[in-house]
């Protein structure tokens, strides 16, 4: 239980503070304990709290879409009609939306971190977002750990 909550903290401080990556943690924490269902329990445990953390930059950037200097940029025509287009992709397109950010998620190409903004910015629903993140960050830490065990054991 400890390193379940342990693995927990760290996934949400890792989430939100990009020089703590979670994969260096799991390469430790993957030998504590064997076998596949301690692996999948731990890749899920990492995947709540990275999603915790990925909600809160989600959050500041959607707040911070609303404030003086983002309307200050967003008044330049050429910037107000990219981001209408992507807020337009997004929000007609939730399938779409949530492709991009399980992509993200799972294999970290985009980042999720520069992911998360980008959807708090464009207004993706939550919906969409935390289950997307959620089930994306439990896939890759699980294969991670899983990874581990298999080398290790």
């Amino acid at each position: 239980m400890i390193l379940w909550l342990t693995t927990f903290a760290f996934s949400i401080a890792s989430a939100l503070i990009p020089f703590l990556p979670i994969e260096v943690y799991i390469l430790g924490a993957g030998t504590a304990e064997p076998g596949a269902a301690a692996a999948i329990s731990l890749g899920v445990a990492a995947g709540a709290g990275a999603t915790i953390g990925k909600i809160i930059w989600y959050e500041a950037a959607r707040r911070g879409a609303e404030s003086a200097w983002a309307q200050k940029k967003l008044s330049k025509p050429k910037v107000r009609a990219s981001y209408e287009k992507w807020v337009a992709r997004m929000h007609g397109r939730p399938w779409y939306a949530a492709g991009i950010m399980f992509v993200a998620a799972s294999a970290g190409i985009p980042p999720l971190l520069a992911m998360a903004a980008v959807g708090g910015l464009l207004k993706m629903p939550l919906w969409v977002f935390i289950p997307t993140v959620f089930l994306g960050r439990s896939v890759r830490f699980t294969l991670l750990f899983l990874g581990v065990d298999f080398a290790v054991h």
